[in-house]
């Protein structure tokens, strides 16, 4: 498993970075939060409460790409919405591992979250179209949030584990 790719996925609200970076530390793994590498355009679109286009997201996600195959040799977490096949593969092109851990929640729970979250870009009106959006990949390690991250955390590592 050292060289597999986790990708920490699931719509805004759900925990992707608190998680990843807690999954990154616990397994001694480099941690990317996918939303950094977004263009400054990206992010100020999101923060109008308006989509990307998939168009859009294919800059974003090369670069996603490239980051993940230069951890290669020693695995990576990343947390990236990743809700589409579409999106999946371009993250998945040139990599030999990847596993999706797909972080899931009520709608009431995630537009809770994100009415008080500070500082991010994507705020709630885009959740709606993130739900419409995401289509799970089938052998995703799927995970509800509602327990604080370090026992979520418990149950991604076991899943990984039993799998290997």
């Amino acid at each position: 498993m050292s060289s597999t790719a986790i990708i920490v996925m699931g719509v805004s609200g759900s925990g992707k970075t608190t998680v990843g970076r807690v999954l990154a530390q616990r397994l001694g793994r480099p941690f990317l939060d996918a939303d950094s590498l977004h263009s400054d355009a990206a992010k100020a679109r999101m923060h109008r409460g308006e989509a990307l286009t998939e168009a859009m997201r294919e800059p974003w996600l090369d670069r996603v790409n490239a980051a993940i195959r230069a951890s290669e040799s020693e695995g990576i977490v990343v947390a990236c919405s990743a809700l589409t096949p579409g999106a999946r593969a371009r993250l998945e092109r040139g990599l030999d591992s990847v596993r999706y851990v797909l972080l899931t929640g009520t709608p009431a729970l995630l537009r809770d979250r994100l009415a008080h979250r500070k500082g991010h870009f994507a705020g709630p009106s885009l959740l709606h179209s993130q739900l419409e959006t995401l289509d799970p990949p089938p052998d995703a390690i799927v995970v509800d949030v509602t327990p604080p991250p370090e026992a979520i955390v418990d149950q991604i590592v076991a899943a990984l584990s039993s799998a290997s």
